[in-house]
């Protein structure tokens, strides 16, 4: 049988990689060595904004630097690690240089003209053992719909071979809380072992066994989300549940699998999320490998909606916040400020972006965008697939968008301090990116299309926001880069 040359390259790579991070003098070469690379790779290129490209470098560089402390911390195990570094690292970031991979990727954009999405995001079931207030997925332990495991099945496996993704998000719901025809998550997470799934859960499920079975598959990360500390989270999740989380955290540790920290900022929280002491807790004391901050996106009539979504001043001040941790090293990304990280909006399936499936089946461009055109169930009774929804006059027109406010080149980028398409430009969304036929996926979502008053609430947030990042992009982006 004839060796691939590039397969004994990226195998005798990986060799060495391996043996270096054992040991604190090969950790150290091989972090010099990443970082000359990281950086010749983002600021040796001269058709983007050296600042956006630092914030690339300094996020990535802070990642792995704090996935080599908590291995050195005895969180992370050797076979997790190297999971990592194979799943994270050559199958995604390293991606081109995959020949299955590249294979697959190359015959969609000689098809379709562009780039596939780079991931997708995925809400197998509604249902969750917690009841948490304000829950976006009005989710309980009883109600609520699932996806049956064959069509989880299905989904996967086109994401897999048609677009030729190894990187899959899960939300919910509850995602450990997901059964269907005698399956669990577990069961695809060990199919798809070269895939790199994140899932986002509460927490509270996490026991030493299920700690156990992550880090002995090593490629599906919890996110586990806080509201803040003890009383936030308490008061918005139950009672108790901040010491269920840190149990949770506990077991991960002792298994040797890495968890990152997931938080919806809103009006209530913003204190925590801007001092010191909240990430020093979840970095340093309980060993979170990295961040995400989700700012509170407004769906429905309520007033009470737009009171808890930070206003354009603390969105600024949380800008900031983010600007701060990643020189102080810490890998936390703000789903909103950190628009330069992802070349703008990531939503609508553009090239290295996602698109979202929801627990009914609805196929929408973003986590944060409740509008559809197809629902899965009908797309494969019509004997189509995912690619014909990712081929939708809606999705096409947010991608056009995206395309029009620089996503291809940060020198021809508008204000990648706003990426969000339905947030940040709402007006745009409705008038130029909303199709005749697309559809609401929940009454809140039906009561914020048909409300003037949320319209124009949103349009005003959009004006403000401008004003006040506009100055930060044309001084601290274009004109030093």
């Amino acid at each position: 049988m004839m060796l691939n040359f590039e397969q004994i390259k990226k195998n005798a790579y990986l060799f060495l990689l391996k043996k270096a991070i054992q040991t604190k003098a090969g950790q150290e070469i091989a972090l010099k060595e990443f970082d000359k690379k990281v950086y010749q790779r983002f600021l040796n290129n001269s058709s983007e904004l050296v600042p956006v490209q630092m914030k690339k470098y300094q996020w990535v560089r802070a990642l792995v630097r704090q996935i080599i402390k908590n291995f050195n911390r005895g969180y992370i195990s050797k076979d997790v690690i190297e999971k990592l570094i194979i799943d994270l690292g050559f199958n995604n970031f390293l991606r081109s240089e995959n020949p299955p991979v590249k294979k697959v990727r190359d015959a969609f954009k000689e098809r379709y003209g562009i780039d596939p999405p780079g991931l997708m995001t995925i809400s197998p079931t509604q249902k969750c053992n917690l009841k948490c207030i304000g829950c976006y997925a009005c989710s309980s332990p009883k109600t609520g719909n699932s996806l049956p495991a064959s069509i989880v099945a299905r989904i996967l496996k086109e994401h897999y071979e048609y677009f030729g993704s190894r990187f899959v998000v899960i939300s919910g719901g509850e995602p450990l809380f997901y059964s269907s025809e005698g399956k669990t998550l577990f069961d695809f997470w060990q199919q798809y072992n070269d895939v790199f799934f994140i899932f986002y859960t509460n927490g509270t499920l996490i026991d030493k066994k299920v700690a156990k079975k992550l880090a002995e598959l090593g490629n599906a990360i919890p996110q586990i989300s806080v509201e803040g500390f003890e009383k936030e989270t308490d008061e918005r999740r139950g009672k108790g549940v901040f010491k269920r989380i840190l149990e949770a955290m506990e077991n991960l540790r002792e298994a040797g699998m890495p968890f990152a920290v997931s938080v919806t900022a809103t009006t209530k929280n913003l204190p925590v999320l801007l001092s010191d002491e909240f990430y020093q807790f979840w970095f340093e004391e309980q060993g979170a490998t990295y961040m995400w901050i989700f700012q509170l996106m407004p769906i429905g009539r309520g007033k009470e909606v737009f009171d808890l979504m930070p206003t354009p001043e603390q969105r600024v001040k949380l800008y900031r916040k983010w600007e701060k941790l990643l020189k102080d090293g810490y890998p936390m990304a703000d789903f909103w400020n950190s628009g330069p990280l992802a070349n703008g909006c990531i939503a609508f399936g553009r090239p290295g972006g996602y698109f979202y499936i929801d627990w009914n089946g609805y196929i929408t461009p973003c986590v944060f965008i409740p509008y559809y055109v197809d629902n899965i169930y009908d797309i494969y009774k019509q004997g189509k697939t995912l690619v014909d929804a990712w081929n939708s006059p809606f999705f096409k027109n947010g991608r056009q968008w995206q395309r029009e406010y620089g996503y291809p080149s940060s020198k021809n980028a508008q204000n990648w301090l706003m990426p969000c398409a339905i947030r940040d430009h709402h007006h745009t969304f409705r008038t130029k990116i909303f199709t005749s036929n697309v559809k609401p996926e929940n009454q809140e979502a039906k009561e914020a299309l048909d409300s003037k008053e949320y319209y124009q609430k949103l349009v005003d947030y959009d004006k403000q926001l401008e004003a006040l990042t506009l100055p930060i992009w044309h001084k601290e982006y274009r004109k030093a880069g």
